[in-house]
């Protein structure tokens, strides 16, 4: 895979490669040359007191570092760069892989790891090309250059070469043998201190209303714990690494001195070629520890390249249809057939048998008791899901059967959890439709019963918003997400119990205002509270997956047991609530 990757995402950049060989093959022909005139200025010119001779070989010695100089500068631009654009679009390519992913999938993974492998695996295979870039061109060049060299000095001290070099190769080998299996327990750990982070985060609040910071603290402490095991382990294989290589080179440079020393005394050798000699032997060993380098890194990358294949490789289960076909009209019909739906793994059904209408000016309500379907079954209309049974279709066309672009173009989704982006307040009502004027906006927030507060803002609509609106209250948060709906101007609405953060008299007025600006559209709602929906057109009535009743609020209340049990029980709660409130201003008066 990790091979796959790096061609797959480095092939438009060949040139700059190509460019990268070349100045590399320059570099290590100059550095190859340099020992060689060094050995000729010792042996005709300091040998023999020829001083013209030694500034003639200095100057030409001079000129060749200089382009080493250059051509290695420009090898490691033209390799940074390489590296740098590659990341960047691994990068882009897990991104738009994960946003084509359903809900399904990204549950499968879980958002800790995917962002792990969108940024820290990704990095980890940016870096090993990097580094490929500028030792793996060199240091085979190096090797096999330094060996030949060498052995045009003196092939009588050849045999340090074939000691030295594979017992270096093993050496290395067995460390990264080692390694791999630690770099890919690293991976996971470090998704699990990103999943636990980021849960302790997203959940502060909960965590100190029940003040379990000692409890998370823990949990955090045995993740870090756990990674930090692991990191230790390879950090140990690493000590062990760079002292055993040195080791090697100095007694491969102590092995030349002597067994070259014993050549030059007895006539077989010339010192110019023993320091040749060495220098050569060293750039060898050096060529060998780039290697190492790579070697270290390769395991690592490797694991992460896995990891990133394995999200690349997903067939979204919501893929777009090859045959899509786009609504003749754009009303706002919504119809359920015969609907069923199950979650991945589940044992029943979560919907079962789902059949009903929604037309253009119709507001329809779902209610029901908790974990009955309701959001299940209003993320079906925009294809969060896909059925599992039967068919949702809008305008005629089966969801499934349309466009991606041609579904949000017609839907507005006000979710449960209503989420903001990191932006300024414009920012995030443009969402849904880019080229919406000022006006709409002021317009839409009017609407949503937001205006107000933007106004009191310092910078109105270009205040800014935190990510997932945390600088904002839960009411606050409400009403700009329905203001994003309003904006986008769809034919159907879907408000997922949007209201439930709003005081009563603000979900009255948002309600009246809502009901005209949306009076040509088709409205699904999904409450808990009663009030919200007696004005509905149609109720549904949800229970155990199943549209048990349906009708008016007036309807329901003389034939349905389930919608009356809903409505008494929140009448009761309200009294109790009532009764509680009159009993605390009695006891005040006291």
């Amino acid at each position: 895979m990790l091979l796959t990757l790096i061609r797959r995402y480095s092939a438009r950049y060949w040139p700059w490669i190509l460019a990268v060989v070349v100045f590399q093959l320059a570099t290590t022909i100059a550095t190859l040359y340099l020992p060689s005139l060094n050995a000729q200025i010792i042996d005709q010119g300091v040998a023999k007191g020829d001083t013209g001779y030694i500034w003639g070989q200095g100057t030409i010695m001079l000129g060749i570092a200089l382009v080493q100089v250059a051509t290695a500068v420009a090898a490691v631009y033209f390799g940074a760069k390489t590296a740098m654009a590659f990341g960047r679009d691994l990068r882009q390519g897990v991104f738009r892989k994960v946003t084509s992913f359903s809900a399904q999938e990204v549950q499968s993974f879980g958002a800790p790891t995917l962002i792990t492998r969108g940024t820290n695996d990704v990095q980890q295979v940016q870096m090993l090309l990097l580094m490929g870039l500028n030792f793996m061109v060199s240091a085979p060049i190096m090797c096999v250059g330094g060996i030949i060299m060498a052995l045009r000095e003196d092939l009588g001290l050849s045999w340090l070469v074939w000691v030295s070099v594979p017992v270096l190769f093993a050496i290395v080998g067995y460390l990264v043998y080692l390694l791999l299996p630690l770099f890919r327990g690293m991976q996971k750990r470090v998704d699990g201190i990103n999943g636990v982070l980021r849960e302790q985060i997203m959940g502060i609040r909960v965590v100190r209303a029940f003040v379990r910071e000692p409890f998370e603290e823990g949990r955090f402490a045995e993740a870090n714990k756990a990674l930090t095991d692991v990191s230790l382990k390879v950090g140990a294989i690493f000590v062990l690494m760079f002292p055993i290589i040195m080791m090697l080179l100095h007694l491969a440079t102590a092995a030349v001195l002597y067994f070259g020393g014993q050549r030059v005394d007895a006539g077989d050798m010339q010192v110019g070629s023993l320091t040749a000699f060495l220098q050569y032997l060293l750039q060898i060993l050096m060529a060998v520890m780039m290697g190492t380098f790579m070697a270290m890194m390769i395991p690592r990358a490797a694991v992460c390249a896995d990891r990133i294949g394995e999200v690349l490789d997903v067939v979204p289960s919501m893929a777009a249809p090859t045959d899509a076909e786009v609504p003749a009209r754009r009303e706002g019909v919504v119809e359920f057939r015969d609907v069923s739906f199950s979650y991945p793994g589940a044992e029943a059904d979560i919907l079962t048998g789902l059949s009903f209408t929604a037309r253009p000016g119709q507001t329809v309500a779902i209610i029901g008791a908790t974990g009955s379907g309701k959001t299940t079954l209003l993320s079906l209309i925009p294809r969060l899901y896909d059925t599992t049974g039967g068919q949702v279709l809008l305008d005629g066309v089966a969801v499934d059967r349309m466009p991606r672009s041609e579904i949000t173009s017609r839907v507005a989704m006000v979710p449960q959890r209503p989420y903001l982006f990191s932006g300024s307040i414009a920012h995030n009502l443009r969402f849904g439709r880019q080229d919406a004027t000022e006006h709409e906006l002021w317009e839409a927030l009017e609407v949503a019963q937001g205006a107000d507060f933007v106004r009191e803002k310092h910078q109105g609509l270009e205040s800014g918003i935190s990510q997932g609106g945390t600088n904002v209250s839960g009411g606050q948060r409400q009403r700009l997400c329905i203001a994003r709906a309003l904006v986008a101007k769809p034919s159907v609405f879907l408000f997922d119990d949007s209201f439930s953060a709003l005081d009563v008299a603000t979900d009255a007025r948002l309600r009246r205002a809502l009901k005209k600006q949306t009076a040509a559209a088709t409205v699904i709602i999904v409450a808990q509270r009663v009030s919200t929906i007696v004005d509905a057109d149609l109720i549904l009535v949800l229970d155990g997956g199943k549209i048990v009743d349906r009708g008016t609020h007036e309807e329901l209340l003389e034939t349905s047991p389930t919608y009356q049990e809903i409505v008494q029980s929140q009448i009761t709660a309200e009294d109790a609530a009532s009764a509680a409130g009159t009993a605390g201003v009695t006891g005040e008066r006291a």
